[in-house]
């Protein structure tokens, strides 16, 4: 069976200076390509929202985004006000600092915050960022968001110092089971980039490289 790609591609554009016009331009290809949803920053969720209206494209915002430090009280106002503004897919960052001092109950009760602002109207993803994070820390950090009954365990902003890994999606895999969903999300820039993610057991990719992404397969296809 052949993979359709586009589906597991969240269209991302999260960089402070993204204009009006470069997050419409961003929510013009997610159409085009029809990738699964476009993900941008929370004062663009609106705008998103409008462009996408009447497609299946979905939007997907950032909370507690890139440092997970916000309070927990903030990151369930951040979760509620995206969703009236349109989002329908909420990925959060944790509270690492929380998490490498062994603190897992604060951790567990932030995720649970999001989980319970974003309730039935969105689906929510824990950043769990990875490259800050051991082995071990990682595996709590999957195991607590379970437990805060998250849909998503994600490895990174992006925005730290490592993106995605084959093996930690494998590691994050074998945590949470077939059951959750697992995002590989930061220097994922080609095919073969998304297949081995895929392959480890992503269900998902973040890339900001949707489109040159998915012109290699086309090109890959018609040779």
């Amino acid at each position: 069976m052949e993979t359709n790609f586009a589906k597991y591609i969240d269209h991302t554009l999260l960089k402070a200076d993204a204009t009006e016009s470069a997050i419409v331009e961003l929510c013009e290809e997610a159409k085009k390509y029809q990738f699964a949803s476009v993900c941008v920053n929370p004062t663009w969720v609106k705008k998103a929202a409008e462009v996408l209206k009447g497609t299946d494209v979905k939007v997907c915002t950032v909370i507690g985004f890139p440092l997970g430090a916000s309070t927990s009280e903030t990151k369930a106002f951040e979760t509620k006000n995206a969703i009236e503004n349109g989002a329908t897919e909420i990925d959060m960052v944790i509270n690492i600092g929380a998490l490498r001092d062994g603190a897992n109950e604060v951790v567990q009760k932030d995720i649970e915050a999001v989980v319970g602002a974003a309730g039935d109207e969105a689906i929510v993803k824990v950043i769990i960022e990875t490259a800050l994070l051991t082995d071990a820390e990682k595996r709590t950090a999957c195991e607590l968001s379970v437990l805060a009954g998250a849909d998503f365990v994600k490895t990174s902003t992006g925005f730290s110092t490592g993106g995605a890994t084959a093996e930690d999606v494998l590691l994050m895999r074998s945590v949470v089971g077939p059951k959750i969903g697992v995002k590989a999300s930061g220097g994922v820039r080609n095919l073969a980039d998304m297949q081995k993610m895929i392959d480890a057991g992503a269900t998902r990719i973040g890339a900001s490289s949707g489109v040159q992404i998915m012109q290699g397969l086309s090109s890959k296809e018609d040779y």
